[in-house]
């Protein structure tokens, strides 16, 4: 802790080649009005002007360049360097609301039982306008079993808990849901907060959308390597896109009887030793569906 007697927030960004967002990236930690924030960008070796941009901020921020694995690994160096109380990390073209480091921060410090705090969060466009809520969710271990329900960059780790189970600098694709899966295993404590903190940016170069298989396939083998089984919603996101290479964000996935009827064959074969649960829960997706329309 600082003269302020709070503690102190270690921010990390990873970034590579992204000197079209960054700037509000890093105005966005800057203007936060928690006084005792230590912020490093980590840079995976940057070929545009990310060094030049990095330098124009002085002592306001640390930054390092070097080669890396990917944001996983980058974040991870981060927080290794890192000497905060708090952790968090944003990417380098998300962003953060006004207050939400004091806000994170204050949640922590009021409930000491709880190690990971996360609020609500938007999806935002290239120029910072909201297209949508983050589909966010009140914290539930069982639901991480089909769904990633936590907006990242809304989020707030108490160093303690993440240097129990830290970010594998392996995985580059869904990192954050497989920390929080192993999070949950380890026992670490999450709560939500019903306060927007943060901007999750969508857009054309963002590789949840130009990598989209390569996210489904990291995203089903993590959820068989944690939980041993795909869910029908996967399992069905992932039949249409095999059909229509649809992005299921800008362009919405398709609820069509031929993607309903492509997706058993495609979950039996996700699953070859759940095979009767994954039958049982095809067959209860319309009924289910039409529930949620009712409700």
């Amino acid at each position: 802790m600082d003269s302020s007697g709070l503690p102190l927030v270690s921010i990390v960004t990873p970034s590579f080649n992204m000197e079209g967002y960054l700037p509000r990236t890093i105005e966005s930690v800057l203007s936060q009005d928690y006084p005792n924030i230590e912020y490093i960008v980590m840079d995976g070796g940057s070929t545009d002007r990310t060094l030049e941009i990095l330098k124009s901020y002085g002592d306001r921020l640390k930054y390092f360049s070097e080669p890396d694995k990917g944001p996983s690994d980058a974040v991870h160096k981060g927080f290794q360097r890192a000497h905060g109380d708090i952790f968090a990390w944003l990417g380098a073209d998300d962003l953060y609301l006004p207050g939400a480091v004091r806000t994170g921060a204050e949640a922590l410090i009021a409930r000491p039982e709880i190690d990971v705090i996360y609020g609500e969060g938007y999806w935002i466009d290239e120029t910072d306008a909201v297209i949508s809520r983050y589909p966010t969710l009140p914290f539930d271990p069982k639901d991480l079993e089909w769904d990633c329900f936590i907006c990242q960059p809304a989020s707030f780790i108490r160093a303690s808990a993440y240097r129990r189970c830290g970010l594998d600098p392996d995985v580059n694709f869904s990192f954050d849901y497989d920390l929080w899966i192993r999070m949950v295993k380890q026992g670490i404590r999450f709560e939500m907060i019903p306060r927007y903190l943060a901007g999750s940016r969508m857009h054309q170069g963002a590789k949840t959308i130009n990598e989209r298989e390569t996210v489904f396939t990291a995203s089903m083998g993590l959820l068989q390597r944690h939980y041993g089984y795909i869910p029908f919603s996967w399992a069905f996101g992932y039949a249409a896109f095999r059909h229509d290479s649809r992005d299921q964000f800008f362009q919405p996935v398709k609820y069509s009887l031929r993607n309903y009827l492509a997706t058993l064959p495609v979950g039996l074969r996700l699953n070859p030793t759940k095979r009767a649960r994954f039958l049982g829960d095809w067959l209860a997706a319309p009924l289910q569906a039409i529930r949620r329309r009712l409700t």
